[in-house]
């Protein structure tokens, strides 16, 4: 990466040559626009130092302007600091609004001097490494997909294609996977992945929430029910894993599941052999498992909520979705695409100028969910199809806006449930019909958290 010093006076060149030089930097000089061109076309130039004037005769900044919006013009990201005097002081302030990274005064501050174009130099470097891997996985991520079903799933990040290029990997075999990450990543759209480049992807498809399961019902749902089983079983009941004999199983929500039920799963996993509820005949089934989760399953352990021989059954291919604050290159394709399924056939929607640089602020707590759902509610009340940051209702400067009085905003899976108790008056029952889960599901989330319902005798 090389410093082109723009200069008509040979004195200045040769000083600010001899300064870089000295520094470890290398130096490229030019005394008219031709050479500049020449230069930034055909060499590494990491940042131009650019005089604003270029004859005795000229004071107006106004050559030098010129020659900034050829260089941006042929390399929009090349910083170029200008060096002026004060009677082109004001010019170099307006290039600035244009895009130059800084300006210079004459005469200059040697130290401040070096400083600025270290810097700028090393910003150079990362965004040019990050172009470089951007594209790189670009290309990966192209052939990615022309070899394998990849089920729509949209990412930029080079994070993203690491787990995605995992799971068609692993899919093949048949190894069961976990995979881990925090609500609203995507859990289920890469067990879909594994799926569809699995040897059973013409074999059937299973999901449970085997989490939102309360005990009761477990083993019918999971392995089915004889009639007249229980109470209001007026018919045989298929269970879900000789619904999926011969393909895959994918059991969401699993580190809610109880120790009970825990320790119903081990017994199929290790056998493969079940009994219907309310039957002593012994069936065998033949099935993949993919499972998620968004505990930590080893902490789980060390608390004695969850069985570690199931977790070594489970866990022997392990997928990690990270946070979507941690792949931010995703939000802007996610986006887009969220606007574009939106659109339903209409006129396209449209982001306005400031809403991209809102969205990459943002932390996105609630994960790719969140994301998605804040982009509905947009379109829904967004006016002439163009969304701004106001239709997101994003909290100011990307900063999440305060919780309510004992919620934590950092989890999202914590505030959801205190909110639903609150709005439920304290009642269990009706929170967990809102979050859509059994109440010992519930019960179990809550126990996890630490969530403790504050119990006061009436009045």
């Amino acid at each position: 990466m090389k410093v082109l010093i723009v200069d008509d006076q040979d004195a200045v060149r040769e000083a600010l040559e001899l300064l870089f030089t000295v520094q470890g930097l290398s130096v490229l000089n030019a005394s008219s626009r031709e050479e500049v061109m020449h230069f930034v076309s055909t060499e590494e130039v990491g940042v131009v130092l650019q005089d604003m004037n270029f004859s005795e005769q000229s004071t107006s900044g106004q050559e030098g302007a010129d020659l900034f919006r050829a260089v941006k013009a042929l390399d929009p990201d090349l910083p170029v600091v200008l060096m002026t005097a004060w009677t082109s002081l004001e010019a170099a302030v307006s290039l600035v609004k244009e895009g130059a990274a800084d300006y210079i005064a004459k005469p200059w501050d040697d130290e401040k001097l070096v400083r600025t174009v270290k810097n700028l130099l090393r910003l150079r470097s990362a965004e040019q490494e990050n172009t470089r891997l951007l594209a790189q996985t670009s290309r990966a991520r192209h052939s990615l997909t022309q070899e394998h079903d990849l089920c729509g799933v949209v990412y930029r990040s080079a994070q993203m294609h690491d787990v995605v290029s995992l799971a068609v990997h692993v899919a093949p075999s048949e190894a069961p996977v976990l995979i881990s990450g925090p609500t609203g990543v995507g859990k289920e759209k890469l067990a879909e992945i594994i799926q569809a480049n699995s040897r059973r992807k013409q074999q059937p498809f299973v999901k449970v929430n085997a989490g939102g399961l309360p005990d009761e019902l477990l083993q019918a749902e999971l392995f089915g029910a004889e009639q007249g089983a229980y109470t209001g079983s007026s018919k045989l009941r298929i269970g879900r894993f000789e619904a999926a004999h011969g393909g895959t199983l994918f059991l969401d929500e699993l580190g809610n599941l109880s120790l009970s039920g825990q320790m119903k799963l081990l017994r199929v996993l290790q056998t493969g052999e079940f009994e219907r509820l309310g039957s002593s005949t012994t069936r065998k089934v033949d099935v993949r498992i993919l499972s998620a989760t968004n505990a930590d399953l080893r902490k789980e352990i060390a608390a004695g909520r969850f069985r570690e021989d199931l977790f070594f059954r489970l866990n022997v291919i392990e997928l990690r979705l990270p946070p979507l604050s941690e792949r931010p290159d995703d939000v802007g394709p996610l986006a887009e695409t969220f606007l574009a399924q939106n659109a339903a056939g209409g006129s396209a929607f449209k982001l306005a100028e400031n809403v991209a640089t809102a969205l990459m602020q943002y932390e996105w707590p609630g994960n790719v969910r969140e994301l998605q759902n804040r982009i509905q509610r947009a379109t829904l009340v967004c006016r002439d199809r163009i969304v701004t940051v106001a239709d997101l209702a994003l909290p100011a400067a990307g900063l999440e806006q305060p919780a309510p009085a004992g919620m934590r905003a950092a989890d999202p899976e914590r505030n959801d449930i205190e909110l639903a108790l609150v709005n439920a008056g304290g009642v269990v029952a009706k929170a967990a019909a809102r979050l859509g889960m059994s109440r010992q599901a519930l019960y179990r989330r809550m126990e996890r958290l630490g969530i403790v319902l504050e119990r006061r005798p009436k009045a």
